[in-house]
Order: structure tokens, then C-alpha cells, then sequence
């Protein structure tokens, strides 16, 4: 029935997501950071040329505010810095590449490492035929309902 589909994918997913967020929380409050570090400095880590602000939010699925926060916080910390320093604006500082210094590679090798042991610790019991096939489906299931949100949002521009 359409209707227990529904309730299957939304309370696994939910059961999933605070799963990630729990074991985000309390694996790096081992670290001194906030689970919503974790992307931030994983991306960070994949492009030792750094990133800009509008590149994180991008990656991140983050909105403006939020990668800024984060940044700050990362900055604070002593684990990015910026590849050049605006403080006349924030657009500039936005646009400014942001890299991992010395202590932030440290640490994001260690959360590379909780991440690996998380990952892991999740896909036990599934083969790697399975594992594709999920992320296939998941994608696609992901895919069709960004289109339901696009046409929603083309419906309610037209009914304002």
C-alpha cells in the first residue's frame, strides 16, 4: 500500500538521519567540535586547495548562514584559515577560499577515521551488490522528489 511505503521511507530515513546526528554529536564532542563541523572540515580535507563559502554550500546542502557559522567556529579553533584576508565585507570573505591549517588536517584525519569506523559499523550484513543498489534507488527516490518540490514551487510562484 502507497500509504505504509510512505511511512517506511520517512521513518527510516528519520531513524537514520538522527542516527548520523547522535553518532556525529558524540563523536565529536571527543574532538571539541559540533556535529555540524563534520561536512565542513570532510570537504575541506578533500580539496587542500580550499574552498570558498559558496563551494561548502553547495557540498554541504548548507545555506549561507550556516556555512558561515561553521567557518567561524573552524577559524576560532585555529583548524582553517583563508587564503587571503578580506574584512571589508563579508561577500569578500565569502568568496575567499578557506583551507585546513596543520591542526585542522590532524583533525580531520581523526574524524576521517570516526567516520570510516561509522561507516563501516553501518553496512554490516549488506553486500557491496546491495550497497549499490541502495544508493541507486536512494538517489533516485531523492531525485523524484526534488522534481515534486521544483513543481511545487512553480505552482505556488504562479498562484501568488
Amino acid at each position: 500500500m502507497m500509504v505504509d511505503r510512505f511511512e517506511n521511507l520517512t521513518s527510516g530515513i528519520t531513524q537514520i538521519y538522527k542516527s548520523i546526528q547522535k553518532i556525529k554529536r558524540c563523536r565529536m564532542d571527543s574532538l571539541g567540535l559540533k556535529g555540524t563541523h563534520v561536512m565542513c572540515l570532510h570537504y575541506l580535507s578533500e580539496y587542500p586547495e580550499g574552498l570558498t563559502a559558496a563551494d561548502l554550500c553547495g557540498k554541504c546542502k548548507e545555506d549561507k548562514a550556516g556555512i558561515s557559522r561553521i567557518l567561524s567556529d573552524l577559524e576560532k579553533t585555529g583548524l582553517i584559515a583563508y587564503a587571503q584576508k578580506n574584512t571589508e565585507k563579508d561577500t569578500k570573505r565569502y568568496r575567499a577560499k578557506a583551507f585546513l591549517t596543520e591542526k585542522g588536517r590532524q583533525y580531520a584525519k581523526k574524524m576521517t577515521n570516526l567516520i570510516v569506523h561509522a561507516t563501516i559499523a553501518g553496512g554490516q550484513g549488506i553486500t557491496p551488490a546491495e550497497r549499490d543498489i541502495f544508493y541507486r534507488i536512494l538517489f533516485q527516490i531523492a531525485d523524484n522528489l526534488n522534481q515534486v518540490c521544483q513543481n511545487l514551487e512553480g505552482k505556488t510562484k504562479h498562484i501568488n
